[in-house]
């Protein structure tokens, strides 16, 4: 039986991933790249849910993944990643509104798109289409939290399986919302997305950390 998520949240997180040192550290060599353009910094408390980001001279209250900010990050830990990640993409909804300003490249999310989240799966960390054989997120969501997000670099080149997966800048989740963080993302208010992505262009990247 190959390595489902549900198998590698029983095994990696408490006993660690075997094999996986030098591929963990290659990421942490690989997450300060020299020449970036833009850098939006996200800053927290060790494992808190809530940070800082700040981007061309303003600031916004940021939601974190359920563990904080982490590094090694594996998947299913409910970290999010730390380190300095390029911004690949953006992808929205066109039923819930038009195409965010931003020089990014920008692509329509169709009802069909997906994110593979199975380690074992050749298609770990990558979109999908749905249905899909393993384990795969879905981006065409009922609630509104996909609605538009930018693709964060992180464990895609190359992808590394089991260190985390679907890592996205993307909509908060509303004050009276039970769960008051996310599975690893970053999330920031829908207008305060769009502020930030309209800054945004080849080149920015993200750079995560804790205080």
């Amino acid at each position: 039986m190959g390595l489902t998520r549900r198998r590698f949240l029983e095994t990696a997180v408490a006993t660690g991933l075997p094999g996986a040192g030098s591929a963990f550290a290659r990421i942490h060599r690989r997450r300060n790249p020299p020449n970036y353009q833009s850098v939006i910094k996200v800053r927290a408390k060790p494992g808190s849910t809530n940070g800082i980001l700040a981007f061309e001279g303003k600031t916004y209250t940021c939601m974190l993944g359920n563990a904080g900010i982490l590094h090694p990050k594996f998947e299913g830990d409910g970290g999010t990643p730390e380190g300095l990640f390029p911004l690949r993409e953006v992808r929205y909804r066109p039923d819930r509104g038009g195409a965010p300003k931003t020089r990014l490249p920008v692509y329509k999310t169709l009802q069909n798109d997906g994110w593979c989240d199975d380690p074992a799966d050749a298609e770990y960390n990558k979109i999908v289409a749905l249905p899909h054989q393993t384990d795969a997120e879905a981006l065409w969501r009922e609630d509104f939290l996909y609605d538009v997000l930018a693709v964060i670099g992180y464990n895609d080149d190359p992808v590394v399986p089991g260190a985390g997966s679907a890592i996205f800048l993307h909509v908060m989740r509303p004050p009276a919302d039970d769960h008051q963080y996310t599975a690893g993302c970053v999330a920031l208010k829908k207008e305060d997305l769009l502020t930030v992505l309209s800054d945004c262009r080849p080149g920015t990247a993200i750079d995560i950390r804790t205080l």
